[in-house]
């Protein structure tokens, strides 16, 4: 059964050709059977690599396309922001350009929403999920979401699982609070949307890590740093 709401979907690019290449055509066929309405935005920050030519090219050929570049790389958080602000859907979606997540679950993703959830969420770490990825990123992923759990006190039980979807009016009221434009602005609105009493749904999806994907130490220390800085706004600013 097809979403009766218009959507917006946004893909965040940077450096990105090859894999933009491959996921503009499919999101457009998977949409053509989803929502009767739908948008889709290449939010494209600053690309070198010719990303910004086939975004550009996508949103001459397609008329859903529209190509959103910026000069400067400001933060995939900030693109997704700077999306939200300007989507025409009541659904807003997001997913990574890789689609490491299998697109497969787009209609149950945006179904929910359309059904009356505020934000409907991946997970990789549900009972039900199937992932393949290297032991190592297993292991620092389920330790940083340990302690968003832990120090956040999240209800959920992935929080970094680039598929997610909104009500878009909702969205745009918790980022008026949200501060971060990077990586952990995903974890950010899910904790905001929690503290504001939201109905959020996490559903198990198949997950494949791409190629080149990497978490690094530095990345690691600078996520418990945003964790501890949104500990500080939600309790004592």
């Amino acid at each position: 059964m097809k979403v009766t709401k218009p959507v917006t979907i946004v893909i965040p690019v940077y450096n990105d050709v090859y894999a933009l290449g491959k996921a503009v055509p499919r999101v457009i066929e998977i949409m053509s059977h989803v929502a009767d309405k739908y948008e889709l935005i290449i939010a494209e920050d600053a690309s070198t690599d010719g990303s910004a030519e086939l975004a550009a090219q996508f949103a001459s050929e397609y008329s859903e396309v529209i190509h959103m570049h910026r000069d400067e790389r400001l933060g995939r958080g900030s693109a997704l922001s700077l999306a939200a602000m300007r989507a025409q859907g009541e659904i807003f979606c997001y997913f990574d350009v890789d689609m490491a997540t299998d697109i497969s679950h787009l209609e149950e993703l945006l179904g929910l929403i359309d059904n009356g959830y505020d934000i409907a969420t991946g997970s990789r770490l549900l009972p039900d999920s199937r992932i393949i990825r290297s032991s190592g990123r297993e292991v620092k992923s389920r330790g940083y979401n340990f302690l968003v759990r832990l120090i956040l006190k999240s209800r959920l039980s992935d929080h970094q699982c680039g598929f997610k979807a909104f009500r878009t009016s909702g969205l745009l009221e918790l980022l008026k609070e949200t501060t971060d434009t990077h990586w952990f602005w995903d974890t950010e609105i899910l904790v905001r949307g929690q503290h504001k009493g939201l109905q959020i749904a996490e559903i198990p999806v198949t997950w494949t890590e791409g190629e080149g994907t990497t978490v690094r130490s530095g990345d690691i220390w600078k996520m418990g740093r945003a964790i501890l800085r949104l500990w500080w706004q939600l309790h004592v600013s």
